[in-house]
């Protein structure tokens, strides 16, 4: 054996059990599936919180349709829109919100179905009927929430990029005296 041989061989054998650093190696070959992961359970924790809101938001404008309020003071659209928009918190922008209001005779004729067409494009429904007396009502907000973590497999984007989110109430109005709507 040369005199050279024995020492790369004595180098490879320190550089073999030495263990400093091992733990930030393996971090990096770990860090990057970690931090996804991380980041993904926070988007959607805060989707599931949006939604949440969305439906608390939707609860209140509809108490406020099924005690007549709005069909009292003679609210137009834009006027219920601003009204659901002052509902608000900071984590929703007004001008994402769809409000749609609809009357129907009885609750077999209520259409609840996703706001999407047949080729799966959002269509929001923002019709506003807030019926009469004793009418079946739906109130439903939609909104289009951004997300962030699409990529590795996890994408809960349910139109173009992003999560359509909306709530639904369905009631029959209290039997108050207003003006009768012409819807």
């Amino acid at each position: 054996m040369s005199s050279s041989a024995v020492p790369s061989k004595n180098l490879l054998r320190r550089f073999r059990r030495n263990r400093r650093g091992s733990a930030a190696v393996e971090f990096a070959l770990v860090a990057p599936v970690f931090f996804a992961l991380l980041f993904a359970i926070i988007e959607v924790a805060l989707m599931f919180f949006a939604t949440q809101v969305l439906e608390t938001i939707t609860q209140t404008a509809a108490r406020q349709i099924l005690t007549g309020q709005p069909q009292n003071a003679s609210m137009t659209q834009a006027q219920f829109k601003s009204y659901v928009c002052s509902q608000i918190p900071a984590l929703f922008s007004c001008a994402g919100i769809y409000v749609d209001v609809e009357s129907q005779p009885s609750f077999q004729n209520i259409n609840i179905s996703p706001p999407f067409d047949g080729s799966g494009n959002f269509t929001p429904a923002t019709n506003y009927c807030p019926g009469n007396a004793g009418q079946v009502v739906m109130v439903r907000l939609q909104y289009v929430w951004p997300l962030f973590v699409t990529g590795l497999g996890f994408n809960m984007a349910n139109w173009n990029g992003n999560r359509v989110l909306w709530a639904t109430a369905v009631f029959q109005n209290e039997p108050f005296t207003a003006p009768s709507s012409a819807c």
